[in-house]
């Protein structure tokens, strides 16, 4: 081999290992990091179902309170006429 081929093939062997290197990266760090992150973001879509949810039960309560409270009034002026 010339010293240029030897040159060329150290080179190709550097570009290798970078590859490598870069490979095991995205497998061990970066894949995992990313697995992390989207069931982080489950977890939160998870609890804005629930917190919707428990706003969506409070607005109907707050519905319910409002329309007894209105019947009660009424009552009240029956009563106040009855009297």
């Amino acid at each position: 081999m010339t010293e240029e081929t030897k040159a060329i093939m150290d080179e190709l062997q550097k570009l290798n290992r970078k590859i490598t290197d870069i490979q095991l990266t995205l497998e061990n760090e970066t894949n995992r990091n990313i697995k992390i992150i989207a069931e982080g973001h489950l977890d939160l879509s998870k609890k804005l179902d629930d917190a919707l949810k428990v706003e969506s039960e409070k607005e109907m309560l707050l519905l319910r309170v409002n329309h007894l409270e209105n019947e009660i009034r009424r009552i009240k002026q029956r009563i106040e006429e009855i009297t």
